[in-house]
């Protein structure tokens, strides 16, 4: 399929959303026939980005999907998150409507050239996304994509010859010329969605339970994740977590790479050795010039390493890249040092596993931990086991404060405190044990946030301004 083939058909959107609002636009751009639907009412914060796609063209349906809106449609662009036991969708098998997600449209209609990194994992992705998408701009005209909150048809068709000069602007692609590389974030949902995507690179970086309610069992979670490298050819390169037997193991034509933090690896292989990340055998960057802390993040950038060398940069370009890069907001983010503590943000971490990582990060240093909010249910024993060995002082909020307390007193930890506010557990974790202030406090709450907050993104910001606001 090519973008011209798109012009005049009716195609559906499902879901007034990023995914949503990107596709109508670059359906206008295509030509196509649009018809987004939501099954809720529109809200008054999109009504003006309704109103600019209407003078495109677009036609909207809220309130629920009816069979009359949808029929005649040649395919349907889903919104990532709409569940596959929907309603809806099995009123598109009857009415045999294709439908998929923005990164299966994205790969079918990408001009020749354009290469696409996808990036999937349970815990990582973001990181790694923007980390390998720093690197090849040194190079190459390189954007993040997918679900770092950009579709990756933000990028493609950057002139429309279907519409005026005076709605042009209204529906504008982010780039005025054909990338060369998307790196796409790909997360299980828009995976799902998928069915012959098949990338130039690919990592996985990692597989814990997560979003399980969705995907049913750990099984299929990680099957949506793997259909990708299942139809990669032997031109392209899988990257693959060899600490993880399951992605170590995964199948895939694609030639392999592995990124390993206990081993040492072959010629297409990162690893560590005498304090250096190694590509093959050449030394790329010392250790301790990587500006992002832990273990997860050195795998991170192991995964950009190999991604930056398969697409032709050499040592010397990333390792100044590296140095160059920062953490993304709220994944392990420094904040501030004040009166001998340091702050970081690691809202990011919605699952124990997530936040396990960052407890890991901080070897030798006394750290007070704040954790808890909307409860997944996950279990908490590898969660308590390393707060035991790493962790001085625990302060929970939310609505799982009270499993958690349980979980860690079983484990035989006591040093616990409950908060009623985020600011409340701020002052509690720095005032510290014993009337001594700890090295760190580090906000990882291995919880949703829907109990307190819109999103980990306004949690983050809370605690980032309150620490800030008393600098």
């Amino acid at each position: 399929m090519e973008i011209s083939d798109l012009k005049n058909k009716k195609v559906l959107v499902l879901g007034l959303s990023v995914t949503g609002f990107a596709a109508a636009k670059f359906l206008c751009r295509a030509g196509a026939k649009c018809f987004l639907s939501d099954s809720k009412q529109l809200s008054k914060e999109d009504e003006d980005k309704v109103k600019s796609l209407e003078e495109c063209g677009v036609q909207f349906q809220f309130g629920g999907h009816t069979k009359e809106f949808m029929m005649g449609a040649d395919f349907c662009i889903l919104s990532p998150s709409i569940p596959p036991d929907t309603a809806v969708l099995k009123e598109l098998d009857r009415l045999n409507i294709p439908y998929f997600s923005d990164i299966e449209l994205a790969y079918k209609i990408k001009p020749e050239g354009v290469k696409i990194i996808a990036v999937t994992g349970t815990n990582g992705k973001t990181t790694t996304t923007m980390l390998i998408t720093h690197l090849l701009a040194q190079k190459f005209r390189a954007y993040q994509a997918g679900n770092v909150g950009v579709s990756p048809l933000d990028y493609l068709c950057p002139f429309s010859g279907s519409l005026g000069m005076n709605l042009e602007s209204k529906v504008n692609a982010l780039c005025t010329e054909v990338p060369e590389f998307l790196v796409i974030e790909a997360s299980s949902y828009q995976l799902h969605y998928t069915k012959d995507f098949a990338p130039d690179m690919a990592v996985f970086c990692n597989l814990t339970p997560d979003h399980i309610n969705w995907h049913g069992d750990i099984e299929n979670y990680f099957y949506d994740k793997a259909k990708m490298f299942k139809n990669m050819g032997e031109e392209a390169h899988s990257i693959l977590n060899f600490d993880d037997t399951r992605v170590k193991n995964l199948s895939s034509k694609a030639k392999r790479h592995y990124f390993m933090l206990n081993s040492f690896g072959g010629a297409d292989d990162a690893y560590i050795k005498d304090g250096q990340i190694y590509y093959g055998n050449e030394a790329i960057i010392s250790v301790d010039e990587v500006p992002i802390v832990g273990a997860h993040n050195l795998q991170n950038v192991m995964c950009g390493a190999i991604a930056a060398k398969a697409a032709g940069l050499d040592n010397d370009e990333i390792g100044d890249g590296i140095m160059s890069f920062r953490a993304p907001r709220h994944r392990c983010e420094f904040i501030i040092k004040k009166d001998g503590v340091s702050y970081y943000n690691d809202s990011k971490a919605t699952n124990p596993e997530a936040s396990n990582v960052a407890i890991t990060a901080f070897e030798g240093k006394t750290v007070s931990l704040i954790a808890g909010g909307r409860d997944k249910n996950t279990p908490l024993d590898e969660f308590c086991r390393l707060v035991k060995e790493r962790i001085s002082k625990v302060v929970l909020i939310g609505e799982a404060a009270e499993r958690f307390r349980n979980a860690l007193s079983d484990a035989g930890y006591k040093d616990i405190e409950f908060a009623e506010s985020l600011e409340d557990a701020i002052l509690k974790a720095e005032s510290g044990t014993f009337g001594k202030k700890p090295d760190v406090v580090l906000f990882s709450p291995a919880c949703a946030s829907f109990d307190m907050f819109k999103n980990y993104e306004a949690r983050g910001d809370a605690f980032r301004d309150y620490v800030l606001s008393r600098a």
